[in-house]
């Protein structure tokens, strides 16, 4: 009798990870509409304000648990962390729809992003999972899972906003507690036990894995590679809705839509093409070009003075989408596997405090912008600051590759392969 071959447990994560991020994206599109409607009486340019503020304590709370759950998951294993992760996400979406306040809604957002650091367990997953050759190609899952997420997730946020902006909040409480049960009864844990490490007080310390990062060599430099295109990226994924709302009116559902359209481009670059195209570029070229790609697309996006132009600009936006991928693959293989949760969460809390940085600015810069009575407004202004931000992160880039030309070259010894420390 033939024995029925086991689904990967690649698919399982990428399965989680969906079903986490549709329910983010259910809530994107009418965020802020339920900034103003509980604080009437103020104008746009200072809901945008908020609305870097609500995004920017979320991704607080993800800067101060990813490490803690990137350390307890070395110890415990991946799937227990991941499970109380989600189950804490479906509770805060719950305190979200039953906001009466914006101090409410600030209260349910700061505690989705304490559970909200599970990115972190999943890639780490991923690299448990993966050979150095598969690692880029798997971390294009994460890309590709986000960009299936916010098709569904976006679209089917717009189309529920129809029936009350609380509605979303509730599917995509749902949508994680469907998530949680489906990891509890399916997803396999990654982490053999004789290769867990004992929690410590600096693995618990947000700020204690980072001399880690300082201590590898080639990596270091690409972790601020990370960090400025992480930063850049701030300036879109926070200002879209606040910059489309105000230059073109336009309304949950439409933005529910153009978001989804976001997330089919990506899924097509991310869950196939980068399948192809990597092998042929290898991840320093696919760093670099990515990157510039990106900066030439948010220069466009700012520009753009018709709403149909944003949509042919999304069209093609997702090819800079091959340098995150690049980036993660080349600083994982810097790390023996038994430090690779703590690598994933340094980096994950690193990313977590651009989505500190990165609302407030962009969104504080279109406030001042297109505050009331200026003579001349620049709503693009956040979409600027992020084609320089990619720019400074190609110079970045390049110097590294200068100092390690055998970084990413198939068959050449990595820079620094080594445990990283206590």
């Amino acid at each position: 009798m033939k024995t029925r071959k086991a689904p990967s447990p690649l698919f399982f994560l990428f399965i989680t990870l969906l079903l986490d991020i549709m329910g983010i994206g259910l809530i994107v599109p009418i965020t802020p509409g339920l900034v103003a409607e509980l604080s009437p009486g103020a104008d746009a340019s200072a809901h945008a304000a908020t609305v870097g503020y609500l995004f920017a304590s979320f991704t607080f709370m993800q800067f101060l648990a990813a490490p803690f759950l990137g350390a307890l998951s070395d110890a415990w294993g991946r799937k227990p962390v991941l499970l109380y992760a989600l189950a804490g996400t479906s509770l805060s979406y719950v305190g979200m729809a039953l906001a009466s306040s914006l101090d409410m809604l600030f209260a349910a957002r700061v505690a989705a992003g304490l559970a909200g650091a599970s990115l972190s367990v999943v890639s780490t997953a991923i690299a448990d999972l993966s050979s150095p050759e598969d690692r880029s190609k798997n971390f294009g899952l994460l890309g590709a899972a986000f960009g299936v997420g916010f098709i569904l997730g976006p679209a089917l946020g717009g189309l529920l906003s129809g029936h009350g902006l609380r509605t979303p909040f509730w599917a995509a409480a749902i949508l994680a507690a469907l998530n949680a049960v489906y990891g509890l009864f399916v997803v396999k844990e990654s982490l053999p036990e004789d290769q867990r490490r004992p929690v410590s007080l600096d693995r618990l310390n947000p700020l204690g894995s980072w001399p880690m990062l300082w201590r590898l060599e080639a990596g270091r430099g690409l972790v601020a590679v990370l960090v400025l295109s992480s930063l850049a990226q701030q300036c879109l994924q926070t200002n879209w809705v606040v910059y489309t709302t105000y230059r073109f009116s336009w309304s949950p559902t439409e933005n529910g839509f153009a978001l989804a359209l976001v997330g089919v481009s990506a899924a097509v670059v991310q869950g196939g093409l980068i399948r192809r195209i990597m092998p042929m570029l290898g991840e320093r070229r696919a760093v670099l070009w990515g990157m510039a790609w990106s900066a030439v697309v948010f220069v466009a996006y700012g520009l753009a003075t018709q709403g149909w132009m944003m949509y042919a600009i999304l069209s093609i936006a997702a090819l800079g989408g091959l340098s995150g991928p690049a980036i993660q693959a080349l600083i994982s293989m810097q790390v023996l596997p038994a430090d690779q949760g703590r690598l994933q969460g340094a980096l994950a809390s690193l990313v977590s405090l651009t989505g500190v940085v990165g609302p407030v600015m962009a969104n504080g810069l279109f406030s001042s912008a297109t505050a009331p009575g200026l003579s001349v407004t620049l709503p693009g202004i956040a979409f600027f600051a992020g084609a320089i931000l990619f720019a400074g992160a190609i110079v970045a880039a390049a110097a590294v590759f200068r100092r390690h030309p055998a970084l990413g070259v198939r068959g050449a010894q990595a820079p620094l392969v080594q445990s990283a420390g206590g």
